[in-house]
């Protein structure tokens, strides 16, 4: 859905863009996540835990979209999956990047989340090595599109990768072991990735690139279709099961387990059979902003 439309002009103009990109995206939910939550306390007994819960999960997106404060106390690691053209400075992109997270920290739309492994030391600005993430792709289109997840430590803590078969869960190499050890992993996250919450997965690739293509899963709107029958298929067979699992949201029970399943693929060596799966909180945090040849610029959910 195509939010607003505005002139980029020279100088500082994109990267009070990208700053705006993260006020949005740590303040105000998508609009199909937000249904899909709505959708899922219908379906939830009356003057149930899980109802009462998902009821202050909309409130939640309603204060912090009215009063434009963060949707969560872990306002994420900044994830951006950027699309240019040949020719296009990626430094360039990436310093207007990280001058707008340390802004937008410095505002309290970010929370400081950089933290050195060794020393232990916090950035104080949500940069350094490694944060935010970036992820380049080259495009034929004259366009440049700027997409940005916000990804919670909660969630990230329960991601998971399989190595097929798996004698244990009885998983071979083919589309139903997926579908084992997709169900495996909705049991071991139970409530602490912030349940319900939406799976990103990659069949294939290897141990690294499963993990780049699980979380561009993540991009995906919740209600759209994967355009291979078979994934569809799973995607949606392992939406019903893992609802049927009764975990419910922050894992105290109920109908909703899952709020969407988004599956993709990459070809593999012929000795490995990775899954590997990115969970997400029920905040799922992503807006994308497009800069056009023409120079103007807008804003997509």
């Amino acid at each position: 859905m195509m939010e607003e439309r505005g002139a980029l002009a020279a100088g500082g103009a994109f990267g009070e863009a990208v700053f705006d990109l993260i006020r949005r995206t740590a303040c105000d939910l998508p609009q199909d996540v937000e249904d899909a939550i709505r959708q899922a306390r219908e379906k939830e007994k009356p003057d149930s835990r899980a109802r009462d819960i998902l009821s202050l999960y909309l409130d939640n997106i309603a204060r912090a979209r009215e009063k434009q404060l963060p949707l969560c106390q872990d306002t994420g690691l900044p994830i951006f999956v950027i699309r240019h053209p040949l020719g296009i400075s990626q430094r360039e992109i990436a310093k207007a990047c990280e001058e707008a997270t340390a802004r937008a920290t410095g505002v309290q739309y970010l929370r400081p989340n950089s933290v050195d492994p060794v020393s232990g030391m916090n950035s104080g600005n949500s940069v350094g090595p490694g944060s935010p993430v970036f992820y380049f792709e080259e495009s034929d289109e004259n366009s440049i599109s700027l997409s940005l997840i916000l990804k919670g430590g909660g969630s990230e803590n329960v991601c998971s990768q399989y190595s097929l078969p798996d004698g244990a869960l009885k998983a071979g190499r083919d589309l139903e072991g997926v579908r084992r050890v997709l169900l495996d992993s909705v049991r071991k996250a139970e409530g602490k990735g912030c349940a319900p919450g939406i799976l990103g997965v990659c069949i294939g690739g290897d141990r690294s690139s499963g993990y780049n293509h699980s979380k561009h899963q993540l991009l995906r709107r919740l209600d759209d279709v994967n355009p291979d029958s078979k994934l569809a298929e799973l995607e949606a067979r392992v939406l019903r099961e893992g609802n049927l699992l009764g975990i419910g949201p922050l894992g105290l029970g109920g109908e909703t387990t899952l709020l969407g399943v988004k599956i993709g693929a990459l070809n593999r060596h012929p000795a490995c059979y990775f899954v590997t799966i990115t969970y997400m909180c029920w905040e799922c945090r992503r807006r994308e902003i497009v800069f056009d040849a023409d120079g103007t610029w807008r804003f997509i959910e």
